[in-house]
């Protein structure tokens, strides 16, 4: 019993001695040997390694994969003519020489990315204190970037590089600080309610001229109208009459006796009329006497 618990026990030391021996290397990172402190080897290509077992040698890993570094802050930067803007920014860069880059930058990924932080933010402060701000938004955007990338590039493979590449230095955001802001909005706000005020005062001086003109028109109009009524008015009235003079003029009494009964219906148009006259004297009821019939009926034949 005691001879397979030996076994067994001895069995698991040397599978847990083969385990610290053996390490994977991804394809997707390098692999970094120290001996006692010191580099041994860097692994550059994937698979299946061997190390002596802690302590006398260890790995890590340091990625070999294309980072991005974004602007951590948002402190202002001093344009050409001395304005304040807001600059926010990305970097693209990658480690190629993991040697170089433990021994002057540090030990993992984030050691890079301060100090490449502090070189792409000087660079960006050097080269936007030659432009303007016209030329910030626009003409020289492109140009900015480049210069910053060179610049960036000088430092990190100068006396002792990096061991990395910057692969692409761009501007994602270039805006005035807040106070800065809030002064244009309110002079482009201000702007507008100007240009809007004034386009409301000239509509309505148009529209009181054009509303003036329809008045004119529509009084042209219903005078014309008017008078152009009159005027058939008074043509109709001149052949009524011409007809009723002639129709009247071939019965004298029949005229009268006509007119009389139009004065009657004029008269007592409504049952609450009453005229006090005599009948029998009176020449207003002088065709209810009879005496116009009965002279008009000589005239029949």
């Amino acid at each position: 019993m005691n001879r397979i618990g030996f076994v067994v026990t001895s069995a698991l030391v040397a599978l847990a001695l083969l385990s610290s021996m053996l390490f994977v290397v991804d394809q997707r990172q390098f692999g970094v040997v120290y001996a006692l402190g010191q580099i041994k080897e860097v692994i550059t290509e994937p698979g299946l390694n061997f190390k002596l077992p802690p302590p006398f040698q260890n790995v890590t890993y340091i990625d070999k994969r294309l980072l991005t570094l974004d602007s951590p802050d948002t402190e202002p930067m001093l344009t050409l003519e001395k304005q304040r803007m807001v600059i926010d920014w990305y970097v693209r860069w990658r480690i190629t020489d993991p040697l170089q880059y433990i021994r002057n930058v540090g030990l993992d990924e984030a050691a890079g990315a301060n100090q490449l932080n502090r070189v792409v933010r000087n660079a960006f402060q050097e080269e936007i204190n030659r432009f303007t701000v016209r030329e910030l938004l626009s003409v020289k955007r492109e140009q900015l970037m480049a210069d910053v990338k060179r610049e960036v590039l000088t430092v990190v493979k100068g006396a002792k590089p990096w061991g990395v590449d910057v692969v692409d230095v761009r501007i994602t955001r270039a805006d005035y600080v807040d106070a800065i802001t809030e002064s244009v909005y309110r002079r482009m706000e201000a702007e507008r309610k100007r240009v809007a005020n004034e386009l409301r005062s000239t509509g309505g001086a148009e529209g009181e001229k054009i509303r003036a003109d329809a008045d004119r028109q529509r009084e042209v109009t219903i005078a014309n109208a008017y008078r152009d009524a009159q005027k058939v008015k008074g043509d109709g009235d001149a052949q009524a009459a011409a007809i009723y003079a002639e129709a009247f003029g071939r019965d004298a009494q029949f005229a009268q006796f006509y007119r009389s009964l139009e004065a009657y219906k004029a008269s007592f148009n409504k049952k609450s009329d009453v005229v006090v006259l005599d009948p029998s004297s009176s020449e207003f009821f002088k065709a209810f006497r009879g005496n116009v019939g009965a002279q008009s009926a000589p005239a029949k034949k």
